[in-house]
């Protein structure tokens, strides 16, 4: 049984917003981190896992896509 994700009830608008904001917290945490003011460096592992589910689920999204479209061919 496939577990439902927070990700997949958002539009690709918000997802892509989504991966943007991911993005600037990795940047600001490895500024932190190279500064030496990262307290958590779990949070950097985190960040990076955020963004390759946010990844995930746009790959999801075209492949999905992409099969459907090649479904409506194929009937055609």
């Amino acid at each position: 049984m496939a577990r439902t994700s927070p990700l997949s009830d958002l539009g690709d608008a918000e997802l892509f917003e989504k991966l943007a904001e991911a993005k600037q917290e990795i940047f600001n945490l490895r500024f932190q981190h190279v500064t030496g003011q990262l307290d958590n460096h779990a949070a950097l592992s985190a960040a990076r896992k955020h963004v390759a589910r946010v990844l995930t689920e746009i790959r999801m999204r075209e492949i999905t896509a992409a099969e459907a479209l090649a479904a409506s061919e194929e009937s055609n």
